[in-house]
């Protein structure tokens, strides 16, 4: 008995420092529909816009199946992804900085639901950020999601 117990405590040790990468990808154009399985004949769940991010959790032949910021799971085309990393502000209101703190000046406040590009991976609890009129910064990653 004791020695299962310690074969069991090795094998979660040896996964405990496993890292699981997540797959954040965003959506190539507006209108696109997710579905519930991976067929154009299945029903729709939720039409999604451009630059719209989520999380890859599998794939299958042309379909990805994804998950958005909500929770929801669907089956999108493969093709209807593109590399392009975004990110959806889920705070009520998210402040962008010119640094990386909350000493930096502020530039704009962005509102729930917006999508921002990701313009470099995040630096401990910050990332900077790209709005679609050009702006940029530093934004706090406990608001937004798609990292």
């Amino acid at each position: 008995m004791k020695r299962h117990l310690l074969v069991a405590a090795a094998v979660l040790a040896s996964l405990a420092g496993t890292a699981f990468a997540l797959e954040f990808r965003s959506v190539k154009e507006t209108g696109v529909a997710l579905y519930e399985a991976p067929t154009l004949t299945a029903k729709k769940q939720f039409v999604v816009s451009r630059y719209y991010p989520v999380e890859v959790l599998a794939t299958q032949k042309d379909w990805s199946r994804v998950r958005d910021a909500t929770g929801s799971i669907a089956w999108i085309p493969g093709a209807a992804l593109s590399n392009r990393r975004t990110l959806l502000v889920t705070a009520a209101r998210l402040a962008v900085r010119d640094a990386a703190n909350d000493q930096g000046k502020l530039l704009f406040w962005a509102e729930k639901d917006l999508v921002l590009d990701m313009v470099e991976p995040p630096q401990s609890s910050w990332v900077k950020v790209k709005h679609r009129d050009g702006s940029s910064g530093y934004a706090q990653i406990s608001g937004l999601w798609g990292l």
